[in-house]
């Protein structure tokens, strides 16, 4: 959250100067360092702030004319009331309930079972003739009742009833002071409510009867009566009596309006039309704080203390917070009158101002406790231009001047050199006779002249580099840091006014850069610093290194750019806009104190740092509009005050973000559906005063360790696995105070597959199923029984089919081979065939010769007749077709239809030509074949031309080999 930080112009100098002082009732004098604004544009509600309290949490409440606005220290959060509202009054109690009142209202805020702050009405317990017709101003809260006041009544609750007190006339306000009840009744005085009766209070028309607007308790049982325009009265018990204060006039003139007790010994009063003043018990006027000097509005309509650490001012316009008993203590010029601050000192009752626009001064008298309100600050002539430096030399106040170095007299000036650019100047460590200074173009010296007062000597020779960065180390050297060219070390002659020996030095000589290198002393030897840590010269090697042990101790402090001594023993170091305050009495354990000065983060003027001691616990610091004083024996509170973490929200993120809790607490353990299982923490630490606040976070159930520290004020969880966790956040203040652990229960619950009657249905389902299985398997059992005897009859089946199968095959190869047997003995029978036939031929043949040689017993041939006879039935018997016949058969039980096939593939073949064919196959050769057909053998050859034309072989093809093969 961005917070406007304004820092109030209130300052008073014996608070500071005489703070180290004991006082007779061992009680500090009051401080503030700042006020902090809270806009309407911060809290987004509406402008008027009538009431403020913080309730047992830490959560700071306001009646506010939006509604009732709460406060956490880190988020604003505004509750309307029924009907929009005025929130006027607002109370809290130890039960966690918040009291409010408006017009014709009143009630509580609490939080219900499910963790929402709502509001309970308690007008409804009064008949409707008894209930408020006004505005409701004032609530009090006691251990066993609640009083509520209007101009009209006053409503006392308790045991669940409600009480009515009711006067003749109006109140105005009624007032609690330590354990009693006052009340003015107009026109009549102040009454006391005791019980539930009120009782007129002797001599109160002494008051005047303007509005008594506030009741404080004061010293030895008496009571500071605040009125709106008639002043401050002490009441004793019997009588009133004006109270002489530094503040009378100034009270009855803006009119008081409201009184706040702050600690023990002071009292703040708010005015309508001043803001506010600060009392002691004496009467001395402490602080004013209006408008001109941090407030918003000069209004105020409310104060309210908290813990002795905040003042809260609740305004007709915001709210302002004022820290109360801080270190620091601030004067801020918001009119711009003398500009940026460049240098500071306190000298011989005067507090001197070094800026921009030249030397300004105003009183500062050790015996004027309010300081602060009589400051008036003005220019000194001659001095207009750059003031960069004001030093403390012998007693002898020298300003260094954009236009040269002057003395300081008083309120005047005098010139003592025309060196422009007077940077810098100290004693010469070798020789404390003598000043050097750094300046725009090189080194100059002083030396007092004869009346005992610095005088300028000489500017050196031989060295005209701007040296706004001097010192001397324990060998007499020179070191100047140039802002871009790294450092110079120098040798001076003798007589100091000519430098002999120059040298530079840049990164190639161990330094981290040549830029913004600062000289410091420390221990009384130089330390060279920079960004990158604090170096030191090594003189044998003529080299820089890092100064290790230093800064390992100072961890990030090392990065300090300036070394500036505070004590002996102390010294500040300046960083990123920052101081610190170290205690390096003990070197291996130097003590930081840097969280006091957070808050001048950015306000100290860059690269002109100035810190001036002004008593033993006071330091001056000059920032950029004014100074700071830092009062080292101011109380510190923080380490009374530990609030703990508040678990502000607790939202389910997983859809759209859904409040779950706004406050934490728990009267039953949060408990999220699996799907809805994202969730966010929000959460905050109710501490009022500037510090550095981290968190840190750890859910059980989810990681093993505490997260790292951070100053995020929220976290968010996704995808959390079903289980049990316990949200556990802590914070620290400053890296050293830590408070203790705030916690949140919740579960997420399992999937509905994960819930108990889903396990419950699960385990119905799984005997079932097991039920089922062990029917199935009875089943399957049975059926692989079938099957395991349905397999061995198939295998049996098998075995015989195979076993009929060989039986089959050797019944087949038996077969095939009485067929080849067969087909041998037709083979031997035709060839036997063919053979018999061709010797009957060749039988015949001869015959038919031997009878054509034939003779009668006379030796003549025989007849013709008869010779053609014989030869007629030879013929006949050479071919005869019976002969044939037999020999086709033969040939084709032997060749397996041969001729069929063969006169499928060639149609054209002549009964001949297939006997031709026939004889061919079986190899016989032309004599054997003309012997068959009974033709010559030319005329077998003849006849196989021919066929071979018919079968169109080739002329190299063997005819009977075509046939053989067909």
């Amino acid at each position: 959250m961005k917070v406007r930080l304004v820092f109030s112009l209130v300052f008073t100098l014996l608070l500071l100067l005489t703070a180290f002082r004991a006082k007779p009732d061992g009680v500090e004098d009051v401080g503030f360092s700042y006020i902090q604004n809270y806009t309407k544009a911060i809290y987004q509600a509406g402008n008027q702030n009538w009431s403020i309290v913080k309730d047992r949490s830490g959560v700071v409440y306001y009646g506010n004319s939006k509604g009732l606005l709460a406060y956490d220290g880190n988020s604003w959060q505004l509750y309307p009331m029924p009907n929009k509202l005025i929130v006027r009054s607002v109370a809290a109690d130890n039960k966690s309930r918040v009291y409010v009142g408006g017009f014709g209202e009143f009630g509580y805020w609490s939080n219900n079972t499910e963790g929402k702050f709502s509001y309970t009405s308690l007008t409804a317990k009064l008949p409707v003739s008894e209930r408020p017709n006004d505005e409701i101003w004032k609530i009090y809260v006691e251990d066993n009742r609640v009083i509520f006041q209007s101009f009209g009544s006053i409503f006392i609750y308790q045991d669940g009833k409600i009480k009515v007190v009711q006067a003749s006339e109006p109140f105005l306000f009624l007032h609690k002071a330590g354990d009693r009840y006052f009340a003015e009744v107009l026109s009549k005085g102040l009454f006391e409510l005791q019980g539930d009766s009120l009782l007129y209070v002797r001599n109160s028309q002494k008051l005047g009867h303007t509005g008594v607007l506030s009741v404080l308790p004061f010293k030895q049982d008496k009571f500071l009566v605040g009125t709106a325009k008639n002043g401050l009265f002490v009441f004793d018990g019997n009588d009133f009596t004006p109270w002489l204060n530094e503040a009378s006039k100034f009270l009855k003139t803006y009119q008081l309006n409201n009184g706040a007790l702050i600690g023990a010994h002071h009292f703040a009063f708010g005015t309508i039309l001043n803001g506010i003043v600060i009392l002691d018990e004496n009467g001395k006027l402490v602080h004013k704080v209006n408008k001109s000097t941090g407030l918003q509005n000069n209004t105020v309509l409310n104060l309210y203390t908290e813990d002795g650490q905040n003042l809260w001012v609740g305004l007709d316009n915001g709210i302002d917070r004022i820290e109360i008993n801080s270190p620091l203590y601030f004067y801020f010029d918001k009119t711009g009158a003398f500009g940026t601050v460049y240098s500071s000192i306190v000298h011989n009752g005067k507090i001197y101002l070094g800026t921009n626009q030249g030397l300004f001064y105003s009183s500062w008298s050790a015996g004027n406790a309010y300081l602060s309100h009589t400051l008036d600050f003005k220019i000194i002539e001659g001095s207009q231009g750059q003031v960069w430096d004001l030093s403390l030399m012998d007693g002898e106040l020298l300003c260094g001047h954009n236009e040269g170095t002057f003395r300081v007299e008083g309120d005047r000036l005098e010139k003592i050199s025309g060196v422009n650019g007077g940077w810098t100047i100290k004693k010469l460590q070798s020789d404390p006779g003598w000043l050097i200074q750094g300046t725009y173009t090189g080194l100059v010296f002083y030396r007092k002249d004869k009346n005992g007062q610095w005088a300028f000597s000489h500017k050196v020779q031989g060295f005209g580099e701007p040296s706004r960065n001097v010192e001397q180390d324990n060998l007499g050297n020179i070191w100047v840091s140039h802002a871009y060219k790294g450092l110079y070390k120098l040798n001076l002659s003798n007589d100091l006014k000519s430098v002999t020996a120059t040298i530079s030095y840049d990164s190639s000589h161990g330094l981290p850069g040549n830029y913004k290198l600062h000289i410091s002393r420390l221990y009384n030897e130089l330390v060279f610093s920079s960004e990158s840590g604090f170096y030191v010269y090594e003189p044998l090697n003529n080299r820089f290194g890092p100064y290790r042990q230093l800064n390992k101790k100072l961890g990030s402090l090392a990065s300090s750019k300036r070394i500036i001594r505070a004590t002996d023993k102390s010294y500040w170091f300046i960083y990123e806009g920052k101081a610190a305050l170290v205690n390096l009495g003990n070197p291996e354990k130097p003590v930081i104190h840097a969280h006091p000065f957070n808050i001048l983060g950015g306000r100290m003027v860059q690269d002109y740092e100035s810190i001036s001691r002004i008593s033993a616990t006071n330091f001056l610091i000059s920032i950029d509009d004014g100074f700071v004083i830092y009062n080292t024996a101011a109380k510190n509170l923080q380490s009374a005050t530990r609030p703990s973490v508040l678990i502000r929200k607790v939202e389910n993120t997983t859809d759209t973000i859904k409040l779950m809790s706004e406050n934490g607490s728990q009267s039953r353990l949060a408990q999220l559906p699996y799907r809805q299982n994202n969730l966010r923490f929000v959460f905050a630490l109710p501490y009022y005063r500037q510090a550095k606040v981290e968190f840190q976070f750890f859910l059980e159930g989810y990681s093993n360790q505490w997260a790292a520290w951070s100053n995020s004020t929220q976290k968010e969880f996704t995808n959390l696995a079903p289980g049990d966790y316990r949200f556990l956040v802590r914070a620290r203040i400053n890296d050293e105070a830590t408070t203790g652990i705030t916690a949140y229960n919740f579960s997420v619950l399992p999937p509905w597959y994960a819930t108990w009657w889903a396990y419950l249905i699960y385990a119905v389902m799984a005997v079932l199923l097991a039920l089922l299985l062990r029917k199935l398997y009875y089943k399957k059992l049975q059926q692989d029984k079938e099957r395991i005897q349905q397999k061995l009859e198939e295998e049996k089946q098998e075995h015989l089919r195979q076993e009929a199968l060989l039986n089959e095959q050797k019944i087949v190869k038996l077969r095939n081979e009485q067929l080849r047997a067969e087909l041998a003995g037709k083979s031997r029978e035709l060839a036997s065939t063919a053979l018999h036939i061709v010797c009957k031929n060749e039988l015949l043949q001869n015959i038919s010769n031997e009878v054509n040689t034939l003779q009668d017993a006379n030796g003549n041939r025989l007849p013709a007749k008869k010779l053609r006879k014989i030869q007629s039935i030879i013929t006949e018997g050479m071919s005869d077709q019976h002969d044939w016949d037999i020999f086709e058969h033969s040939f084709n039980e032997a060749n397996e239809n041969y001729f069929m096939k063969l006169k499928e593939g060639h149609p054209e073949l002549t009964p001949n030509d297939l006997k031709l064919c026939a004889y061919l196959r079986m190899n016989m050769s032309s004599k054997e074949i003309a012997s068959l057909l009974n033709i010559t053998v030319k005329s077998v050859e003849l006849r196989r031309y021919r066929l071979r034309k018919k079968l169109n072989m080739e002329h190299d093809k063997n005819l009977v080999e075509f046939f053989m093969e067909l």
